[in-house]
């Protein structure tokens, strides 16, 4: 397998699957067919018209990223507005139903429906994937397995998805186990290293049932074409700051977690089901209950533990320059993620599509 892992370190990119919206109705709109344009690659599509996504360049810090991101989220506004739609950010749609999506007529999407089936025509989810460059294949097996003990802290931050159906779940982050349901999801195995990892997506390979390491979907994953170790845990985030302080703490945990491996030194082991665990807890509850701490065996709120990663981390991520993007965490821990903003808003008047109206206003402001 041909890898890429050439450096330099640290450079990173962000990917977000965004809404497209009735502009009366802010129901789900199958139109990214009306929306796409030769002449601008930025606007991608997703499995299902009424998705669409937006990706940066690799850039060479967040603040640079931070520019990018802001004006793509501005083109896509104005373009669907220029079509009479709307466009917002959130994990889930709070109403509108998976049935009546239509599916993207690409052969990659076509094949994923004939494999899946249902599985994947009800995943009407919105994720936010960021990706951190590293200089080293080794290295960034090394990151990859210790990001696994992060994921349940950043969905846990970004718990965006409150609302599915018409439905009031009573989870934080409904899209989490909506996704669940696809193969080769969730917390990644633990490698031994590249060779080992290369053998294994070889086996998967040659046994004719992933075309690539991208039918790969867990929550991190090493992506050998761009170089980069690809973190994909998240809720797509309402605010854009919110998604670029999720991108400085990734960023900065990258930073630390490489640090860790030309120290010589070795991760802790902790068992899988207890990783998944806390993802669990992250998803039922966000910032609004508690994780177990892996090192103590102890209980600790969520809060309390997103705290102490700020802390922990906001001296990389001054050394990497994005130390005022990463106060968008200080804001999620203070002032609540986006699930929490989603049901003060539904519990004024009990009103999904007021709901979902505060959403587009807040994807990208006038």
């Amino acid at each position: 397998m041909r890898e890429h892992f050439t450096g330099p370190s640290y450079t990173i990119g962000i990917e977000e699957e965004l809404m497209i919206l009735d502009s009366e109705t802010y129901a789900l709109s199958s139109s990214i067919e009306t929306l796409l344009d030769d002449d601008d690659s930025d606007i991608k599509p997703e499995l299902h018209q009424s998705t669409l996504e937006i990706a940066t360049k690799p850039c060479a810090d967040v603040p640079e990223v931070a520019a990018q991101l802001r004006a793509l989220r501005r083109r896509v506004r104005d373009v669907a507005r220029s079509h009479d739609l709307r466009i917002g950010s959130a994990g889930t749609h709070p109403f509108s139903r998976w049935e009546d999506q239509r599916i993207v007529p690409r052969p990659r999407y076509r094949e994923l429906i004939s494999a899946l089936r249902t599985v994947a025509r009800q995943e009407i989810i919105f994720g936010l994937h960021v990706h951190v460059g590293v200089d080293g294949p080794e290295k960034a097996i090394h990151v990859a397995n210790g990001m696994r003990v992060h994921v349940p802290i950043l969905l846990a931050l970004s718990a965006n998805s409150p609302f599915w159906r018409s439905d009031h779940t009573g989870l934080a982050s409904m899209r989490m186990p909506i996704f669940r349901a696809f193969p080769r999801v969730g917390i990644p195995p633990c490698y031994d290293g590249w060779e080992d990892y290369e053998r294994r997506i070889t086996f998967m390979k040659e046994s004719g049932v992933i075309e690539d390491h991208t039918y790969l979907w867990y929550d991190v994953r090493p992506h050998p074409h761009f170089g980069t170790v690809e973190i994909r845990a998240m809720d797509a985030q309402t605010r854009v700051e919110h998604t670029l302080g999720l991108a400085a703490l990734i960023q900065a945990m990258v930073k630390e977690l490489c640090e860790h491996f030309d120290a010589g030194k070795q991760l802790a082991y902790y068992p899988g089901e207890m990783l998944d665990e806390n993802k669990w807890l992250a998803a039922r509850h966000g910032l609004g209950g508690e994780l177990v701490d892996l090192p103590s065996r102890e209980a600790v709120t969520s809060k309390a533990l997103a705290r102490r990663l700020y802390d922990r981390l906001r001296e990389h991520a001054q050394d990497l320059g994005s130390a005022a993007e990463l106060e968008g965490i200080a804001d999620l821990i203070d002032r609540g993620n986006g699930a929490a903003r989603q049901e003060v808003v539904y519990e004024a008047n009990k009103d999904l599509v007021e709901v979902v109206r505060e959403i587009v206003h807040a994807t990208a402001p006038d």
